[in-house]
């Protein structure tokens, strides 16, 4: 039996979803794929996801400077970042660094 029109659209979110870097065994678009082959799946699913696809959320409730940068640490959310990356390549924080505290 062909997949249903809902199915091919949850599928091809679920194929376009990105990867994630730090957890590669959990993967959100290989579970969007495989909620596509469930007989129950309906349009509030799919529209759900294509709603996460676009930022729909972000979009309507955008997020202050203030937030984005707080005043206890202004470089919080860059140095997550920049740790993250780090991470992904395997690549770890300085034992000096870990040992005196330092950010």
């Amino acid at each position: 039996m062909a997949p249903g029109p809902l199915s091919q659209k949850l599928t091809q979110i679920g194929s376009r979803w990105a990867l994630d870097i730090l957890r590669p065994e959990t993967q959100f678009g290989t579970f969007l794929q495989a909620l596509a082959k469930h007989p129950g799946l309906t349009q509030d699913t799919v529209t759900a996801a294509q709603l996460l696809e676009r930022h729909a959320a972000l979009k309507k409730y955008p997020l202050s400077p203030r937030m984005l940068k707080p005043a206890s640490s202004p470089q919080y959310y860059s140095r997550l970042i920049e740790a993250t990356e780090m991470s992904a390549q395997g690549i770890g924080r300085p034992g000096w660094k870990r040992l005196l505290g330092i950010r």
